[in-house]
């Protein structure tokens, strides 16, 4: 793996420019594995950082080097990984520990007044939250865990009604010879809608990738369909509640295509960043539309099969 390592020397009468390039590293995320020496991933913007800091060090009188690597010796790159995570988890726990701080405070105040008090705090720890995992470059657990449960707590401060009530239930019967449209360039939703169809009401349906709907199909996930987005809710999650469909692996499916194509932090599961990260590289390779959908039905085929094994 390649890294960027990034070292420096200011004189000692320097404290100004000195606390200022210390800050700035812990704000771009670099960690020092030995001495004066601060590494992160060979990337663009990581690069950026480090040749500015540079400059910044020599217009203070002092000396600093840049240098492209590609190991460490007696360090390994999972060693070096191990590292980076560790800072990440620590500044989640800090965040996840105020939050802590606002539940049980909720839990002895209950009322309206008391909430609203909250609300700039909680803002706060979504910022902060925001800023970690800008620096979170080898992806850290926490961090979904950390996202779900300040979701849920600004859910608790200030509940959203239900729009499941809005949605009408229908008979998977008569969808059995529909004929199918959706936008083009399928992503997460469409492709978990279609894997649906497919799966459970139509398997050998008509899916078309198009702008514009003709009279006689059944559009979803487009702007006015038949089967579209309501409330905090996915099209795939609405096509589950219309038809009735119900079960844990089902259920964790959803909340996995939930967070990825909303991503507000209402969910967490292990399996969502690799989903999420597969399902970006598909779309940077430009495969067409009807290769990403059988793709993305042979994904979500596996996930079900995994999840309804590992159902109790």
């Amino acid at each position: 793996m390649n890294w960027i390592a990034f070292s420096y020397s200011l004189s000692s009468k320097s404290s100004g420019p000195r606390v200022s390039i210390w800050r700035q590293l812990k704000r771009v995320g670099a960690i020092s594995p030995i001495g004066s020496l601060y590494v992160l991933p060979a990337q663009e913007p990581c690069a950026e950082a480090f040749g500015w800091l540079a400059q910044q060090v020599r217009q203070a009188g002092g000396e600093a080097v840049v240098m492209h690597i590609d190991r460490f010796e007696g360090l390994t790159d999972q060693e070096t990984i191990a590292l980076f995570r560790q800072a990440r988890r620590e500044e989640y726990a800090e965040i996840s520990g105020r939050a802590e701080h606002i539940e049980e405070a909720i839990r002895e105040q209950d009322d309206t007044e008391a909430r609203i008090a909250f609300k700039d705090e909680l803002d706060r720890l979504h910022s902060q939250l925001a800023d970690v995992a800008r620096i979170d470059y080898f992806e850290c657990p926490e961090k979904d865990l950390l996202a779900a449960r300040l979701a849920r707590l600004r859910l608790a401060l200030f509940p959203e009604p239900s729009p499941l009530a809005e949605i009408a239930t229908a008979e998977i019967e008569a969808y059995r010879r529909a004929r199918w449209v959706t936008r083009p360039h399928p992503h997460v939703d469409r492709l978990a809608c279609a894997w649906l169809i497919r799966r459970f009401i139509q398997p050998d349906a008509a899916i078309r990738y198009a702008s514009e709907p003709q009279a006689d199909e059944v559009s979803f996930d487009v702007p006015g369909a038949e089967f579209s987005h309501r409330g905090c809710l996915c099209t795939f999650e609405v096509m589950l509640h219309t038809f009735g469909m119900q079960g844990s692996a089902l259920h964790t499916l959803a909340e996995i295509v939930h967070e990825i194509d909303l991503r507000d932090g209402v969910y967490a599961h292990p399996e969502t960043s690799g989903v999420d990260a597969l399902l970006r590289g598909w779309q940077l390779a430009g495969i067409s539309d009807s290769e990403m959908e059988a793709r993305g039905i042979s994904l979500f085929e596996g996930l079900y099969t995994a999840f309804a094994r590992n159902a109790p």
